[in-house]
């Protein structure tokens, strides 16, 4: 048990880059998809490097990320069984497969936009990056709170933060598309 906190020190890094990867990722769908919307040959070159931009971080920082911190995560588990006992690490469990899910998603977005398939507006990218947010904010208040029903009231303080986002950027789309 000595090593317990080494364990529990790298599974948080590689969670934390996981998360980094994934907001990254989507947020480099977004340059992607709109430099297809941009005249040759911006497009062309554009394109070209965002590949090359995604394709490095997808598989050289986010997926080894992801099979790290599943690796320390199921060694933390092995250590403390009695974790899976507890309601709120049930609940903590079903968000890391809706991450799971999340990643294997922008995996599959990846792919399409490495063949230059197209089926994403920015826009919806923009709204699909706040997913990984919702997750994020949902484990760190349970492992924190360590109760399965209080992480709902920072779920709900981060829903109404990322409304307030989309409306800002809306009105910000207005007054720049105004201005050009």
């Amino acid at each position: 048990m000595e090593y317990y906190n080494y364990i529990k020190s790298l599974h948080l890094i590689f969670v934390i880059t996981w998360f980094a990867g994934l907001f990254y990722i989507v947020r480099l769908f977004v340059y992607q998809i709109e430099a297809n919307e941009k005249p040759s040959p911006e497009r062309e070159i554009l394109l070209e490097q965002y590949k090359i931009m995604t394709y490095r971080l997808w598989f050289i920082i986010t997926w080894p990320s992801a099979i790290l911190a599943i690796f320390f995560a199921v060694w933390l588990l092995f250590l403390m069984p009695v974790w899976l006992q507890m309601p709120w690490m049930h609940v903590k469990l079903g968000f890391v497969f809706l991450l799971f899910l999340y990643h294997l998603k922008c995996h599959q977005i990846y792919k399409q936009l490495q063949k230059d398939e197209f089926k994403y507006s920015s826009n919806f990218m923009r709204l699909w990056n706040e997913g990984a947010t919702l997750i994020l904010f949902a484990v760190v208040f349970l492992v924190i709170l360590k109760n399965a029903f209080n992480w709902i009231y920072g779920v709900i303080g981060i829903f109404l933060f990322s409304i307030i986002i989309m409306l800002g950027f809306k009105f910000y789309k207005r007054i720049r598309e105004k201005n050009q």
